[in-house]
């Protein structure tokens, strides 16, 4: 999890700390860009435990921020790491000091050695101890500090990474747990990703293996498996059970398909899709492109960049987004991977609910008396799309029999 050292915790943070909650997942945070102005760590670290609900427990500790930036103390190896501005890599042994009374703290940073002295003295009475177990039952977060553009204080997050994060678990599907050391291959596909070579206009589906390993020219036919480092891709010849594998995809893939070389049929299970809380009219400024602004919204939508509504009267599309962003984003992908120029504009909606009913009577009255509020999503799931939280809380009261649902299981 990396939290801006500016801006804090955000709102996209809460919804992906919300999924992590649900899969109790260990979590590891880098607090970024301590070589500019920002946050004090402490009230940083305050914020993370209010909003999150996760315990922090600080391994590194800044020296300073912005123009002050000095480096980063280990707290639990006590070895000093210098910064230099602009530098992106730096020594990897840092300068060991076992005692922070030692007068070589002062001679490499001066006035700043007291300050550093007084905040451990502060966070070895105050502070949680990093406990393992705590970490991955996920209730226990390290903290490091750094500058990531720098390539500053990352290492210690990835060598914590290498030395406690867990093996994959067990996968949870339909019928069964599946064994992450079983020899028969299975994944699913969690995201798809469109027009990631604009040249090609490919897309690409990413699986994550769940058990067995993929090799190039097995049975189960996955052809031109492709493994990526930031922008840089590359076909990979093997790959195991927690890795993560792109697939070119043709359309006939979809998020949380499931891939398996054995007879037995698998479906895992445990991919949500959560409410949206922000909502956008789409507006078409050229009525000869509806074909290519409905595949767009179809395939930005598979991929997760944006949620999509077809109300039930109407022929508009609605969008809807956890974040603000998003729709700037959905926009400017429409016009430049599409070639479609739209726009949108306010919508009187707080918040969207999906809809289930174990008696269609009970359901098809329900649709009949709130039409004016249903739409489906691009799954064809029926959603009550509501204008203020009271209107969803009556409706509530109204229709007891109906349940609500904040998430939707990707199936």
């Amino acid at each position: 999890m990396v939290i801006d050292s500016v801006n804090g915790v955000e709102s996209q943070t809460e919804k992906l700390m919300d999924v992590c909650r649900l899969r109790c997942t260990p979590i590891m945070t880098f607090i970024n860009k301590l070589d500019r102005d920002g946050r004090e760590p402490l009230d940083l670290l305050a914020e993370i435990e209010e909003k999150l609900s996760i315990e922090c427990a600080p391994m590194t500790w800044p020296i300073g921020m912005g123009k002050r930036f000095k480096g980063v103390y280990n707290l639990y190896k006590k070895e000093l790491f210098l910064f230099t501005p602009g530098k992106e890599t730096r020594e990897r042994d840092g300068i060991v000091i076992k005692d922070i009374n030692d007068s070589q703290l002062d001679e490499l940073l001066g006035s700043q050695a007291d300050d550093l002295r007084a905040d451990i003295e502060l966070l070895e009475g105050a502070a949680n101890p990093f406990d393992l177990s705590e970490y991955l039952k996920g209730y226990q977060t390290p903290v490091f500090f750094g500058s990531a553009i720098n390539n500053f204080g990352v290492q210690e997050l990835l060598d914590c990474f290498v030395e406690n994060a867990p093996a994959p678990a067990k996968r949870p599907a339909v019928s069964r747990d599946v064994d992450p050391y079983e020899e028969a291959f299975s994944g699913f596909v969690f995201k798809i990703q469109a027009n990631m070579d604009p040249a090609h206009h490919d897309r690409i589906a990413f699986l994550r293996i769940c058990s067995g390993n993929h090799r190039l020219g097995k049975e189960v036919a996955l052809s031109n498996a492709t493994i990526f480092m930031a922008q840089d891709r590359s076909n990979v010849e093997e790959a195991y059970a927690g890795d993560i594998i792109g697939l070119h995809n043709h359309g006939t893939i979809k998020i949380g398909d499931t891939f398996t070389e054995s007879k037995e049929e698998l479906k895992f299970t445990g991919i949500p899709n959560f409410a949206p809380e922000h909502f956008r009219r789409v507006l078409l400024r050229d009525p000869l492109k509806l074909k290519q602004l409905q595949k767009g919204l179809t395939q930005l939508s598979e991929e997760g960049a944006i949620q999509v509504f077809k109300p039930m009267l109407g022929a508009e599309y609605i969008m809807g987004a956890v974040g603000v962003l998003q729709f700037e984003v959905t926009i400017a992908r429409l016009k430049n991977e599409y070639r479609v120029e739209a726009s949108f504009e306010g919508v009187d909606l707080a918040t969207a609910r999906w809809v289930h009913c174990s008696d269609p009577k009970i359901l098809a009255e329900f649709e009949k008396k709130n039409s004016s509020k249903l739409a489906y999503d691009s799954e064809g799931c029926l959603t009550f799309l509501a204008q203020s939280n009271w209107a969803l809380n009556y409706a509530k009261e109204q229709w007891p029999q109906v349940e609500f649902r904040k998430t939707r299981e990707v199936l």
